[in-house]
């Protein structure tokens, strides 16, 4: 068996005469190897998947809950009360509900209260008393959340019901410390973590127990997937028991007994499944300059030659003052600038046609080009028809 990383990177340029890479060259070698391996990766992966890696039962997913409240005893780094009114209006009101009356017109200047945005998921099956994790986060001026402790917080879902009620302390995961105008601060200190800090007051029903059939659903949108996804079933659980609707969407007759139920979809979820080959697809992070290609994308023949152009200002003050005996002059300070543009010429490169992951590699890393010059090149491909993937740009 051939050695892939070797056959992809390894192998000299047409004519016999290796040339090796410059530094723009063994940037790209690197950045190519990693997006082979992941695609080898994640190819053994695909081969190996089980129905529940692939699917999911509608109606079995979790719920988002969020809340509003107000993170006590912080060490003066809370809210400042001119600038976020509203924190000192939750206090009033905390307070009125414990049946402490304040003055008309009284004016708070809290330090160590700070209003926060609680949210947190509750997962499929919750039931009444027990606990979930809630994250905290900041919503005013807070410099910091370290050693407070969140006030009880109803928790409603996106029915306006409350599903959990959340209290405790934060686990907060950076420092800070200030002093005469320096400050150092690790990590992010407005926001923290309550674990186990939410008890479940209401459970969400599930369909797992209603009807007849019960839905698979899959994670991507496929109709090879789908049959084979009922094609298995089938062949484990009896001809008839699941039918696929579309590309998405599988139809499965459950036992009527509950605990049966339960049997069936854990014999289900472990039924292995044989994937095909995936649709190409090239994804391109603009922000960071990643790209990622799965083993299904193939190149046609197409030439390539791709160039920088870089364009530089330079400012340099220049001071205009009056003669010594003048009257009425004045310091005049103007600005001299010089734009300079250089094009650096890329050579046209012919690129062959790659039907396989490795020969797609070979040809981007005969290139030269950086991942960033990567984004325009395939970008320009795809526009052309010589890059058979589709792009996905995140």
């Amino acid at each position: 068996m051939n050695n892939p990383p070797r056959s992809a990177f390894g192998a000299s340029p047409p004519g016999g005469h290796h040339q090796r890479p410059g530094r723009a060259g063994s940037a790209v070698v690197t950045w190519v190897r990693l997006v082979f391996f992941a695609a080898l990766l994640f190819g053994s992966v695909a081969e190996a998947a089980r129905v529940k890696e692939v699917a999911s039962v509608q109606g079995v997913r979790p719920n988002q809950l969020t809340g509003y409240g107000l993170v006590v005893g912080l060490d003066g780094t809370g809210d400042q009360s001119s600038q976020a009114p509203f924190t000192a209006q939750s206090i009033i009101a905390m307070l009125q509900q414990m049946g402490v009356s304040l003055p008309s017109g009284t004016t708070m200047q809290l330090r160590n209260v700070a209003a926060v945005m609680v949210t947190a998921e509750l997962p499929p099956f919750a039931q009444p008393g027990q606990r979930i994790d809630v994250n905290v986060s900041s919503v005013a001026n807070a410099k910091s959340l370290r050693g407070g402790m969140l006030i009880a917080t109803p928790l409603k879902g996106a029915d306006g019901q409350v599903y959990a009620l959340a209290q405790g302390s934060l686990i907060v995961g950076g420092a800070g410390a200030s002093a005469g105008g320096s400050k150092v601060t690790i990590n992010h200190l407005s926001a923290g973590r309550v674990p186990q800090g939410a008890t479940v007051e209401r459970a969400v029903p599930t369909p797992l127990g209603e009807g007849e059939y019960l839905q698979f659903d899959l994670n991507a949108a496929d109709f090879a997937t789908a049959r084979e996804l009922a094609r298995t079933i089938n062949a484990a659980k009896g001809a008839g028991t699941a039918q696929a609707l579309d590309g998405r969407v599988v139809r499965v007759r459950m036992p009527a007994e509950a605990d049966e139920r339960v049997a069936f979809l854990a014999d289900v979820e472990n039924l292995p499944l044989v994937l095909e080959k995936p649709a190409a697809k090239v994804v391109l992070n603009a922000r960071t300059g990643s790209v990622v290609m799965n083993e299904a994308v193939t190149l046609g023949a197409c030439a390539v030659a791709h160039g920088s152009l870089s364009v530089t200002i330079s400012s340099t003050p220049v001071i205009s003052q009056p003669n010594a005996l003048s009257t009425g002059g004045q310091t005049v300070v103007s600005e001299k600038a010089e734009i300079t543009i250089a094009q650096q010429g890329g050579t046209l490169m012919q690129m062959n046609a790659g039907v396989k992951l490795t020969d797609v590699v070979r040809a981007l890393n005969a290139l030269g080009a950086t991942p960033q010059d990567l984004l325009a090149i395939l970008q320009a491909m795809k526009s052309a028809g010589a890059l058979n993937a589709e792009l996905e740009v995140i």
